[in-house]
């Protein structure tokens, strides 16, 4: 293996278009050591198969995304969101991870109440966290800009996120610091050494933010060095704070998807080297 690669950790987002099969072949042939797998394509192809094909493969799969939306009012819609955490943190563990991502949920339709919200998340942490460490899994809050807190997380701060997960020991609850999500936020560095002397980094993730956003905006995570993110600083107040775990590229990007995965990947792991590494 590249030992310039030994921490990189490809997000199967990244390369979407590559089948999990030809993911793993890329990564093989690459020298790339870990995946971060996404539930629906992991369904798709089955939980036990792909277990087994990265396990055989001695891929180590960084994380699991993703679990989350928790702020439902109805008590049918909480319930069955529970019931899917429940179903994610068994897959999390059955795929040899330790870590399942939250994206924690938008304000429900009609609400304005984000204090509300983000009381009912952790309402359902204080359900989820024991359960998860039955299974040997880590919970990691992540904190998603501003501009996606009325439809998809209300958790816009590492702030927040480590308010949420201190109310539970840090092997149940931590937070995912992703550079596209804080990077803009002073208080983040703190925020980051506070986590890391709680032990609660369980994730550190990468992508970078350019402009103008497209269309929609969830698809606009930049190419690492394409954009306005000193990658490298940030990585060094993760491993300032005793962050030395694998670094996830995650990258939504209609522009990348429309070109051959493989090439991405290539691209993506010499980026890593060249802008974090």
């Amino acid at each position: 293996m590249n030992d310039s690669l030994r921490r990189f950790s490809i997000n199967q987002m990244t390369v979407r278009q590559l089948s999990l099969p030809e993911l793993v072949d890329a990564c093989l042939e690459l020298g790339v050591p870990g995946v971060g797998l996404w539930r629906e394509p992991v369904r798709q192809y089955g939980v036990a198969a792909a277990a087994e094909l990265v396990r055989d493969a001695g891929l180590a799969v960084t994380t699991l995304c993703r679990g989350g939306f928790l702020t439902a009012i109805d008590p049918g819609e909480r319930a069955s969101a529970l019931d899917d955490n429940r179903a994610a943190v068994e897959e999390a563990a059955a795929l040899g991870t330790d870590t399942l991502v939250l994206v924690s949920g938008g304000l429900p339709a009609g609400s304005k109440d984000l204090h509300g919200a983000r009381e009912r998340i952790a309402d359902a942490l204080a359900v989820l966290g024991p359960y998860a460490a039955e299974h040997g899994v880590r919970l990691a809050i992540e904190p998603l800009h501003p501009m996606f807190a009325s439809d998809r997380c209300v958790v816009s701060t590492l702030t927040q996120a480590l308010d949420l997960a201190e109310r539970f020991p840090a092997e149940q609850v931590g937070v995912t610091v992703d550079t596209y999500h804080i990077w803009w936020d002073d208080q983040a560095p703190a925020q980051i050494a506070r986590a890391g002397a709680q032990g609660r980094i369980h994730t550190f993730q990468l992508a970078d933010w350019t402009t103008p956003l497209p269309e929609g905006v969830l698809n606009g995570r930049g190419q690492l060095g394409d954009g306005s993110v000193d990658m490298r600083e940030w990585k060094g107040y993760v491993e300032a704070a005793g962050y030395t775990g694998p670094i996830e590229v995650e990258l939504f990007n209609e522009a990348l998807w429309a070109r051959d995965g493989r090439e991405v990947l290539t691209e993506t792991a010499r980026r890593f080297v060249e802008h974090a590494g």
